[in-house]
């Protein structure tokens, strides 16, 4: 799996109708792209924003960054949109923990 952070922060002049109808169609754009896993947002209070983008491998997240209608997008950001952006991108994942309030709550996963 590889996970891409992209953190940013908007400008405050941008065309607000614009940037939505841009959002919204890259993410459905990524949505049908082979190899994506899953797409999560998050914003704080002081207007920092980050997206993580799961895909299977290097390979699928290469496709989806060089996508020419993405390319595009990108670009309009950067002259647009835009007051800062950051992208990580890592491959490795040293821990994994997950938890889930049910029933089941405090035993241990995979333990009947």
């Amino acid at each position: 799996m590889v996970i891409a952070l992209f953190e940013h922060r908007l400008r405050a002049d941008i065309d607000v109708d614009e940037w939505e109808r841009t959002f919204d169609r890259m993410v459905a754009l990524a949505s049908e792209m082979p190899g994506l896993i899953s797409i999560d947002g998050y914003a704080s209070p002081d207007g920092m924003r980050l997206a993580v983008v799961r895909f299977e491998s290097d390979e699928a997240l290469q496709a989806w960054k060089n996508h020419p209608e993405h390319l595009r997008a990108q670009a309009r950001g950067r002259e647009a949109f835009f007051d800062f952006y950051k992208v990580t991108v890592a491959s490795s994942i040293i821990r994994e923990y997950e938890s889930q309030a049910t029933e089941d709550a405090g035993r241990p996963s995979g333990l009947s």
